[in-house]
């Protein structure tokens, strides 16, 4: 009780002891500190009353012999015509309550407190330390009240505060968990550094985090090298910072607009132009050293080159929307020939520890060194996702969870769009400061039995085939892979990827093409400084996937989300050739592509409906046949498309730029139907784009 009416008290008035500073009234005034500057009346005050108290009191005679040791508290006024009263006091001893209130009745009339001009009333509380000490004692002890208006000072002064403690800009995303936006072309600035012989790196898993990659590439002085000298404020936003950046020693955030304005000219197409408006922010930041974040939102109209406009509308989902766009998702009609997809992309990063980064968002993952994957690939729609790097001695091992949509009308239920669900993981090992083995494991499932997101998956570390067995073979489509690199010298690195779906060693050895004989592989290699050229890289990569593989025998279980593969964006049944060639200098960059494949597409004639292993989300059940399948069979379609891009990073802290790029394509299949025909394209395009992911036209 007694502490509840000290508190009570404390509160009641705390302005006692208040900064004058924010008192607008004037203390009663003792005779001895009439001629004291306003500012300090309050503190003569006080002084006063303490020596008329340690001169006055006189501590009862049953309270010294008890050895009592406590607080007589007291609640008193002085009013306006300058007298002291007594209001309240509090004390175990009824004789200490009775001194306190002898004591204050025998102080000197003085002058009144004023508000404003008038006299007023002014109340005060203190506590009186029994046994009784002296002034200076007793005043360190009047300072916790004094905290109570330090708080308030503090509390008032908070907000300017927040802009007192910005510092100047780091950038701190370099050394930060945010992932660097993978595109190929911008990758291609670092992996050399990353691939030098006798690094401990782990370059398959995609994108990185700026906290890996600065060990072996100095973004902050790349970025110095080409920072554009400026003292204009405008012209620092174009050409060298982020349009918003705060920094303090505990956060920073950066705030920055997405374009990406295109116009130009399809050779094939009925329709004027082609074109691209996409508008959007990007926020991404840190608080703290170990947790980031990341949001883009983009807001787009299209109208593309023809043979892409009729692949997006081939991916059309249950519903009216005409098309998804491929890579970006769902699309509906903007005017009569265009499209209006809204993308969003995010989030959270975060290291618990040295060895492990966390993140979950809304987004796309790849893995593999080569310009295709044949594991886990982003040229579909993003997705939700949790994943889990963890890095220790040589190996670097990743766990990624997706929820992942089939919209296609015939696995709607109740109207909405199919879940299913996708638990990966990768195993990267340098054996040697050469040589990196890749372990890959990936199971796709549905709501069987209701299970939603089987907690079994979860595991980390166990394998999803045992899990499969145990939850019923057709309850998930589980695809199995491996990859290799080997750093020949510090240019030359060969990689290689290999799929596996299904196998047979007894079809294998009977030499009958089986269509169980699922799997792909892939060649590949890369010359750095090629020719002695400084920064110019070249690529050659070959893939090649046999019929039927990342199908399945249930409908919705195939390796893919939103129409799109999770793999190679041809899906299945292909054989083809990249070469690669990308350069920069300075601010310039230039990316030349060309690709050479063989494709077997379905006939779907009216009379042979059959399923050829193309089309990855047919059921494979309804194939022609069980021998003699071979890569290329149905319809067998020659591909080539080649591409020529060149242009100028305007900003590397948004990585805007500007370009203009030319593609040929030629696709010419060996049967006409309602869906395959003959098409050659050349495609003219120009514009200024915040470089954030990657596009793929290379169908």
């Amino acid at each position: 009780m007694k502490q509840f009416i000290v508190l009570l008290l404390l509160l009641v008035q705390y302005n006692s002891y208040s900064q004058n500073a924010f008192l607008p009234e004037k203390p009663p005034v003792f005779p001895n500190c009439e001629n004291i500057e306003i500012d300090s009346l309050q503190n003569c005050f006080d002084k006063n009353v303490y020596r008329l108290i340690y001169e006055s009191f006189k501590v009862p005679e049953q309270v010294v012999k008890e050895n009592y040791k406590g607080e007589v508290v007291v609640l008193f006024e002085v009013d306006t015509i300058g007298e002291f009263k007594v209001i309240y006091t509090d004390a175990v001893y009824k004789e200490l309550k009775e001194e306190a209130k002898r004591v204050f009745s025998a102080f000197p009339k003085i002058k009144p407190a004023t508000y404003n001009g008038r006299k007023t009333f002014k109340q005060y509380s203190l506590p009186i330390k029994i046994p009784l000490v002296n002034q200076n004692v007793v005043t360190q002890d009047v300072e916790k009240l004094k905290e109570i208006s330090k708080l308030e000072d503090a509390a008032k002064k908070e907000f300017d505060n927040v802009n007192s403690s910005l510092k100047a800009f780091e950038d701190k995303a370099y050394s930060s968990q945010l992932n660097i936006q993978f595109t190929h072309s911008d990758y291609s600035r670092f992996d050399r550094s990353m691939n030098l012989v006798g690094t401990n790196s782990h370059t398959a898993s995609k994108p990185f985090v700026y906290e890996e990659v600065s060990k072996y590439y100095d973004f902050k002085a790349e970025k110095e090298k080409l920072k554009k000298e400026t003292d204009a404020w405008a012209g620092r936003k174009l050409w060298n910072e982020h349009l918003v950046q705060l920094q303090t020693e505990d956060y920073w955030f950066t705030i920055d607009p997405i374009f990406d304005l295109e116009v130009g000219k399809d050779s094939e197409a009925n329709f004027s132009s082609t074109y691209n408006n996409t508008r959007g922010f990007l926020v991404q930041g840190g608080l703290g050293k170990k947790f980031n974040f990341y949001a883009s939102v983009f807001e787009s109209q299209g109208r593309f080159a023809q043979y892409v406009n009729e692949y997006a509308e081939s991916l059309r989902g249950f519903g009216p929307d005409p098309a998804i766009i491929p890579g970006r998702g769902i699309a509906k009609r903007f005017k009569t020939d265009s499209y209006d997809y809204p993308v969003a992309e995010a989030y959270l990063s975060y290291a618990p520890a040295k060895f492990i980064n966390i993140q979950f968002g809304h987004g796309k993952n790849f893995i593999g060194d080569g310009y295709r994957s044949l594991l886990l690939s982003d040229v579909a729609s993003p997705h939700p996702f949790l994943k889990l790097n963890t890095k220790f001695w040589k190996i670097k091992y990743t766990n990624t969870w997706m929820w992942l949509k089939d919209v296609r009308p015939e696995v709607t239920e109740d109207g909405a769009f199919l879940t299913k669900y996708m638990a990966n993981h990768y195993l990267s090992w340098n054996v040697s400061k050469r040589f990196n083995l890749g372990l890959f494991e990936s199971v796709i499932w549905t709501n069987t039995n209701d299970r939603g997101f089987d907690v079994n998956y979860l595991n980390p570390i166990i394998f999803y085939r045992a899990i499969e067995f145990e939850t019923g073979q057709a309850s998930g489509n589980a695809i199995m892979g491996a990859s290799a690199k080997y750093k020949w010298n510090d240019n030359v690195n060969l990689y290689s990827q290999f799929v596996l779906d299904e196998f047979s060693l007894n079809d294998v050895k009977g030499g009958e093409k089986s269509w169980k004989n699922k799997f792909g592989y892939q060649l590949g290699v890369k010359y750095y400084n090629a020719f002695k050229v400084d920064n110019l890289l070249l690529q050659f990569e070959y893939n090649r996937i046999r019929p039927y593989t990342y199908s399945h025998n249930t409908i919705a279980t195939n390796y893919g989300h939103n129409n799109q593969s999770m793999a190679h964006l041809w899906g299945a049944n292909f054989s083809e050739a990249i070469l690669i060639g990308r350069y920069h200098y300075k601010r310039w960059f230039a990316d030349a592509k060309l690709i050479f494949g063989t494709r077997g597409l379905d006939i779907n004639d009216g009379t042979d409906n059959f399923s050829y292993g193309g089309d990855i989300y047919r059921n494979y059940n309804d194939r022609p046949f069980d021998t003699g399948v071979e890569v290329g069979q149905g319809i067998k379609t020659k591909i080539f498309n080649g591409n020529l891009q060149a242009g100028y990073l305007i900003n590397p802290a948004s990585n805007l730029k500007i370009f203009t790029d030319i593609t040929v394509r030629n696709f010419n299949p060996d049967a006409t139907t309602s869906s395959t025909f003959k098409s050659d394209t050349v495609w003219f395009n120009f514009g200024i784009r915040t470089d954030l992911f990657n596009w793929y036209f290379d169908y």
